[in-house]
């Protein structure tokens, strides 16, 4: 099986409000898994590499022959094919824990899409954004 997975992160704010979008298809299009959650506050950056973690972890559960992980961050797609270094502390150990997954996996390719490829795990992404920002100003 050819796990297809594409992973999103998005914030209001750097940092501010943040969440992740994952959307995990087998190699004929069908939905395997969703996740659409709030993550609380973070930069886009982190929150990138928390969908991208995610990912992974439930990547974990399938028995697959490959794996493509589809993300729309250049930083973090090459970060984690070590063409760029990681600088920011704030990162480190977001980049240790996705290394560490990546590792775990075999025949795992990580590619950079166009963002306009990446539309469902953005629109899950946003989703919970917009529905835990409405859910704080119904509390506040």
């Amino acid at each position: 099986m050819h796990l297809k997975i594409f992973a999103d992160g998005a914030s209001w704010g750097n940092p501010g409000p943040a969440a992740i979008g994952v959307l995990i298809k087998d190699e004929k299009g069908n939905e395997l898994a969703k996740v659409s959650r709030h993550i609380g506050n973070a930069t886009n950056n982190q929150a990138e590499y928390q969908a991208a973690i995610v990912a992974l972890e439930i990547a974990k559960n399938f028995k697959a022959d490959k794996i493509t992980l589809h993300l729309d961050s250049e930083l973090i797609a090459r970060q984690l094919n070590r063409r760029y270094k990681v600088r920011s502390s704030k990162l480190l150990p977001l980049y240790k824990r996705a290394s560490k997954l990546s590792s775990e996996l075999a025949n795992l390719s990580i590619i950079n899409i166009k963002n306009t490829q990446n539309n469902e795990a953005h629109a899950l992404a946003k989703a919970a954004l917009k529905k835990a920002v409405k859910n704080k100003a119904i509390q506040g």
